[in-house]
């Protein structure tokens, strides 16, 4: 397993991982014309090709024997909810933050977290933020082990609708 950065070129990849990824998550918890929307706004080679190339981005991928298995986008900008829950000066956002279930369990989500606070913190932000779902308590539970706490309530639309998140932070030493 090798974790590096992202290249413009793999946009189309990681454009159909992440959709594939969502899709396995959330089919079922929400209705399928919303999922369709959001994945059809999300994920896509325009979306992917200008998240790669925008300067305020960075996307980490999970490379298991050449395949792209996992990967984490950071946008840094300061939280799009107006709320004092993101205290920092630098933020960073992980936008992004996806594991292939062959994965789950060994370690390969501990190992691109560390390395999103790590070049967090080398490119000079002093804190981190992401928001995730309050009705995945499995995500909640793996931020809350690699040091986020909770700092309470966002919303984030898929489609038409809008889901209560948990916003969660983690401040960065120097």
């Amino acid at each position: 397993m090798v974790i590096r950065t992202a290249l413009p070129t793999e946009a189309q990849a990681l454009a159909l991982l992440g959709e594939r990824l969502w899709r396995e998550t959330y089919t079922g918890l929400i209705p399928q014309a919303n999922l369709e929307l959001h994945l059809a706004e999300t994920f896509g080679l325009v979306q992917q090709t200008g998240e790669l190339v925008d300067p305020a981005n960075w996307t980490l991928v999970v490379d298991v024997d050449g395949a792209p298995l996992g990967y984490a986008l950071l946008r840094a900008h300061g939280p799009k909810v107006a709320t004092a829950a993101v205290p920092f000066e630098r933020p960073l956002e992980v936008a992004r933050f996806y594991v292939d279930r062959t994965l789950h369990g060994r370690g390969a989500a501990q190992a691109l977290m560390a390395e999103v606070l790590a070049r967090a913190g080398a490119a000079g932000h002093d804190g981190v933020w992401l928001q995730v779902w309050e009705q995945n308590p499995r995500a909640i539970r793996f931020y809350a082990k690699v040091g986020f706490i909770d700092a309470g309530d966002a919303t984030y639309r898929i489609g038409e609708q809008v889901d209560r998140d948990r916003l969660l932070v983690q401040a960065l030493t120097a």
